[in-house]
């Protein structure tokens, strides 16, 4: 009798633990609420950190704001790298390294081995699908290392989607990763389409198909004038400057701007991605695609990057102290708005996770800077001129060099072995001569990028900015506030603050509330947000985690 109770006992026993294990395996499944459904990556396109303080009392409360005041806010952000591009920073954000590790050595390079300048995301294998675009044939093949949502397909065993939207094709391209459900970005000209490659898909959605509807694309063409009146835009210089480059078809870079009639003298549609309007249509389509791809909507994490590129496009034209500038980021503003309502509605407050950075800074106009008598100017076309006479003169040949760009002398390495030189010798020859000139701050050898270690300064981010496969054989900086550029608009690259200093906010899911002002680098976006969600980090990774950030 006392045996048959006790194995009474046992048998009650081993399925309560049962059922209990089982129940323990529902309850620490993937799809608890702690785990956010939906993370969103916004990158918002030569983005200073002084946008957020200076235009700060214009901003309403729901849009930038509302990200500072409830999220996390890393106030001394910076690249830890040159050259400050958009190639470069997309993929850095994303993966959590440098090019030194990714290998996006620029928005373009000189390959050594074709013997040619080749685009960051060129790859003749693919096609474009949609419309007969510049640059279709493209994929993510040359991004040497696995990003943040290529991690994520991983570890969801390829459920939680992704997906990349940009106007320009690296900005959607780098940041969604090499396992992407789809990248799609902006071909205006002539057709105003948006588009992708064939290495995600042969056919574009239904959906895009329907949004790229001339009537739907047409829309964005309105008149631009600012948003508020334009009296009130005393955190800016004046509308008419010397400064800004024009439209063509305007004989002054002032408001308002009538797109519709502009639009036949810069490129048909390319005109919208000038605008704020090209913004609008951005967060539109990001909306689209949430709605038809079902981001946010099951258990499985998925992953939406948006990068907004107008206002990369209207820095370059109008200048950092434009009005034309300003008024951007007050309408940027308030598409963050729109866009964190939409993801309150449909995956629901508390359900998602959003960061918001940028992919490099912008320089002022150096044509300011000057009549300011502050620190600033332009590089000569011919500045290398005495340089391929002087290596003449010394080594009795004038091939010795083969290209220079991105600030990076690459020497022609058979000709030099032709000669019996040693290479060594003469980059070093090369980095004396150069250092003379006027305009360049800094010269390095690749010898030194590799045998050599540097902790900070300009000296380490052109370290971590040197891929020893790709790089040039003399790497030179130049001098604070000078460009290689026109007299009108300004651009970026350098290692100084103006272009490494931007923004880092964490917003939602598992994000506590404040602020810091630590350093820290493009590569510590990526780990945290994997350390958020008990990920991998990506495979290049060299980032810290943001240890304060995550609730």
């Amino acid at each position: 009798m006392f045996n048959k109770i006790l194995f009474l006992l046992l048998f009650v026993c081993f399925f309560s633990c049962k059922t209990s294990t089982e129940s323990s395996f529902q309850n620490n499944s993937y799809s608890e609420l702690t785990q956010p459904k939906l993370v969103v990556g916004v990158v918002v396109d030569q983005m200073r950190f002084e946008y957020l303080n200076r235009f700060k009392n214009k901003y309403t409360s729901n849009g930038f704001l509302r990200l500072i005041n409830q999220g996390y806010s890393c106030n001394d952000h910076h690249f830890n790298y040159i050259p400050t591009y958009t190639g470069p920073g997309h993929a850095s954000v994303f993966t959590g390294t440098t090019p030194s590790v990714h290998g996006i050595i620029g928005n373009d390079w000189y390959d050594r081995d074709k013997d040619e300048m080749v685009y960051c995301t060129t790859d003749p294998a693919y096609a474009p699908v949609g419309a007969a675009v510049k640059y279709g044939r493209v994929s993510p093949s040359n991004l040497k290392v696995t990003t943040l949502p290529d991690q994520n397909r991983l570890f969801t065993q390829m459920k939680g989607k992704t997906i990349g939207v940009s106007i320009k094709d690296r900005g959607a391209i780098f940041p969604s990763g090499h396992t992407a459900n789809g990248a799609y970005w902006f071909e205006g000209l002539e057709e105003g389409k948006w588009v992708t490659s064939t290495y995600y898909m042969d056919e574009l959605p239904v959906w895009v198909q329907k949004f790229n509807a001339t009537s739907n694309i047409s829309s964005y063409l309105k008149t631009w004038n600012t948003l508020y009146d334009i009296s009130l835009y005393n955190e800016s210089g004046p509308d008419a400057s010397t400064y800004e480059k024009p439209f063509k078809g305007k004989s002054a870079p002032v408001f308002p701007y009538d797109l519709k009639a502009l639009m036949e003298f810069n490129e048909g549609y390319d005109i919208i991605k000038n605008t704020p309007f090209g913004n609008t249509m951005i967060t539109d389509f990001a909306l689209a695609a949430i709605e038809a791809e079902a981001l946010g909507s099951d258990q499985y994490t998925d992953f939406l990057t948006v990068s907004y590129s107008s206002t990369d496009y209207i820095g370059h034209d109008f200048g950092v102290n434009s009005v034309e500038l300003q008024d951007t980021y007050l309408r940027l503003d308030l598409e963050l708005e729109r866009l964190l309502n939409y993801l309150d509605t449909k995956v629901g407050k508390g359900n998602y996770t959003l960061f918001l950075t940028s992919d490099h800074g912008a320089a002022e106009v150096p044509s300011f800077l000057k009549d300011i008598d502050a620190p600033g100017g332009y590089v000569q076309k011919n500045m290398f001129e005495p340089l391929y006479a002087t290596l003449k003169a010394k080594y009795g040949v004038s091939d010795l060099i083969k290209n220079i760009s991105n600030e990076q002398i690459f020497l022609n390495s058979d000709r030099i072995k032709s000669l019996q030189l040693d290479l060594v010798e003469v980059q070093e020859f090369i980095v004396n001569e150069i250092i003379t000139y006027t305009a360049v701050s800094k010269a390095y050898t690749a010898a030194t990028m590799q045998t050599s270690y540097f902790k900070d300064g300009i000296e380490k981010t052109l370290q971590n900015g040197y891929n020893q496969k790709l790089s040039g054989d003399v790497l030179f900086t130049l001098k604070s506030g000078i460009i290689a550029y026109g007299p009108k608009g300004t651009t970026h690259g350098s290692g100084y603050t103006y272009d490494t200093h931007v923004p880092l906010l964490f917003y939602g899911n598992g994000i506590r509330q404040g602020k810091t002002f630590a350093r820290t680098n493009v590569t510590d976006v990526a780990p945290t947000i994997a350390a958020l969600l008990g990920i991998a980090f990506p495979s290049g990774s060299t980032g810290t985690v943001i240890e304060k950030a995550i609730d």
